[in-house]
């Protein structure tokens, strides 16, 4: 029986009382087990947050305290509403509202805006303008590079696991906190930072009479960090599709239905040269990439490195794809229309000088901190994976699967230490109890007041609209163009067999885990998302028509249906019925 309140819940803030699970439920889509709340996020990414709210100047030390950022009910991660409002309220140019569009899309339950005295801070709008003037002219961000090279010394420099005392796995995955929360400073700086330049690009694109130019000035950028794990899939897919020994273990284990989990044997069983060029490539691809996975920002959670099946299905959807389908490709054309539209504008506003100067800072300001703020995330959630990896031996050697050494609280550490056995009945209950949470469904906002989270309704939700022939269903621009293809419902990342090339992906929130789909994909709809979600991110990226926020998408939209899917709307419509 769920209890009132989970044992990391946090009370709400008298005076930052709005808080919503908009972009926290694509960054942490299910509860948040509690060593990962408390060993990663309550001593790491928390603090580093409130230092970013410092240091971009929105806030002055006296105005917050360590817990102003985010909340923590029922388990669930949320966002402080009323904290990032007033970065809108105080920031030159900016409003809540602008704020609210972002984070919320069309959301029908976000209460408006309402004012208080202490929320216009001169002295604040002061700093954010000479912190935004500096994101505008900036032309480089090389402290992130500084940051990746870190990260990848982590990586690099772990030990042999399975070779340390228990103690020193504990202290080796507290040692990496402090950078952690270093680096969620300067990922939620950034993050800030990359919402000013595309505000000049919309503010130029409405001028213009075209609003919608403001998404293809930021399509295909290059250098996205986030993209870069469905390119090297794309490689590793290659490789299976070169190979008739490779192709045959590949399609048993389609047919088979039993996951993935033994093609790894297989192949390592496999004489054919092809076998071990793929199992050298995989190494490789699961030293650099293999901290990315469903659900990557909680310690609980298994990975591509911890287990590789979560990555071998999603090279199996890419490896239906001829070549002149690379991601690559698509990029290019987005790329080339980028540019071309880049010159247009130029031209338009030739005989403009200062609104020229202004245009071509904010699509540099853009393109620069768009790309960086995938990669400040990238470099945390390699920092957080080498956590993972600690904790996950510290609970093997006792028999503890990662899950339920995840039920363990951050100072309950050195008493495991001390003795493990006498963790077992509590974890176990513990982690019973965690399960239930998930049955729930979390409030999509909180203001005020939290009920008892035994209250909250259950996810066996009523029933909605199924969408017929003609209906179109509208949500938010993520990628503009256009596409037609067979809806495939997808609700599970590790279980992606349903869709094929061509097919249009229909999810209920993307993390980085779901985004490899995108490549085989002609079009992605997601339920929930607005302008900074890692799928609009990503579907930009790599050149396919994106719209989020389509409300109740994966229940409304019949499987199979064929539908036609406009990025630039951020409409779906429906065509015909299932064939």
């Amino acid at each position: 029986m769920l209890p009132d309140r989970w044992i990391t819940d946090w009370p709400v803030s008298d005076r930052f009382p709005l808080y919503t699970r908009a972009n926290a439920g694509e960054v942490m889509p299910d509860p948040v087990s509690p060593l990962g709340w408390t060993l990663v996020w309550e001593a790491g990414c928390v603090p580093g947050w409130c230092d970013s709210m410092i240091e971009t100047g929105n806030f002055e030390a006296g105005e917050i305290t360590p817990r102003t950022p985010v909340g923590m009910f029922g388990g669930y991660l949320y966002i402080s509403a009323t904290a990032s409002r007033l970065f809108g309220v105080r920031a030159p140019g900016l409003s809540p509202e602008m704020i609210d569009h972002v984070y919320f899309g069309e959301h029908p339950d976000v209460p408006p805006y309402v004012p208080e005295p202490w929320h216009e801070n001169p002295r604040a709008t002061e700093r954010l303008g000479a912190w935004m003037s500096d994101v505008l002219t900036a032309d480089d961000l090389p402290l992130l590079r500084l940051d990746r090279d870190e990260a990848a010394a982590a990586r690099a420099g772990r030990p042999d696991l399975t070779t340390l005392a228990d103690v020193d796995l504990v202290t080796r995955a507290r040692s990496l906190t402090p950078l952690v929360r270093r680096l969620f400073c300067r990922h939620l700086t950034v993050t800030a930072a990359s919402s000013v330049g595309p505000g000049v690009l919309q503010g130029v694109a409405v001028a213009l009479g075209d609003p919608s130019m403001a998404l293809r000035l930021v399509s295909s950028i290059g250098d996205v960090d986030s993209a870069a794990p469905s390119q090297a899939l794309w490689e590793l897919s290659r490789e299976i599709r070169g190979s008739a020994a490779l192709t045959a273990v590949f399609d048993d284990a389609v047919r088979a239905r039993a996951g993935f989990d033994g093609v790894l044997a297989r192949v390592a069983a496999s004489a054919d040269p092809a076998a071990g060029v793929f199992r050298s490539a995989l190494a490789a691809f699961l030293v650099a990439f293999g901290s990315r996975g469903p659900n990557e920002w909680d310690v609980r959670s298994e990975v591509w490195e911890t287990r590789p099946a979560l990555a071998l299905v999603l090279i199996d959807r890419m490896r239906q794809q001829g070549d002149d389908e690379a991601p690559r490709v698509r990029n290019a054309v987005r790329a080339a229309d980028r540019e071309a539209l880049t010159d247009r504008v130029t031209a338009a506003l030739g005989d403009q000088p200062e609104a020229l100067a202004r245009f071509r800072l904010g699509l540099r300001s853009a393109h620069l901190h768009l790309a960086g703020r995938e990669r400040t995330k990238t470099t945390i959630i390699r920092v957080l994976h080498e956590q993972r990896m600690a904790v996950r031996e510290l609970g093997q050697r006792h028999g503890y699967a990662l899950s339920a050494v995840s039920m363990l609280l951050d100072d309950e550490l050195d008493a495991f230490v001390s003795s493990p056995d006498d963790f077992r009945a509590r974890l176990a209950a513990r982690e019973q109890q965690y399960l239930e949470l998930f049955e729930v469904e979390p409030p999509f906002i909180v203001d005020g007041t939290v009920a008892p989270v035994g209250q909250w309704r259950r996810r066996t939700r009523g029933p909605v609209a199924i969408a017929v022939v003609g209906d179109v269903l509208t949500g938010v621009s993520g990628c503009p163009g256009t596409a037609t293809g067979r809806a495939r419902v997808i609700l599970d990342p590790a279980d992606p067999t349903a869709l094929e090339p061509g097919d249009v992906l229909v999810a209920p929130f993307t993390d980085p885990a779901w985004t490899p789909l995108f490549v085989p994909a002609a079009a992605v709809v997601v339920d929930v998302g607005a302008q900074v979600s890692h799928a609009v991110i990503v579907s930009r990226e790599l050149g396919i028509p994106c719209a989020v926020s389509v409300k109740d998408a994966t229940r409304r939209i019949p499987d199979g249906a064929l539908v036609r899917v406009d990025g630039d709307a951020g409409t779906v419509t429906v065509l015909e019925d299932p064939a």
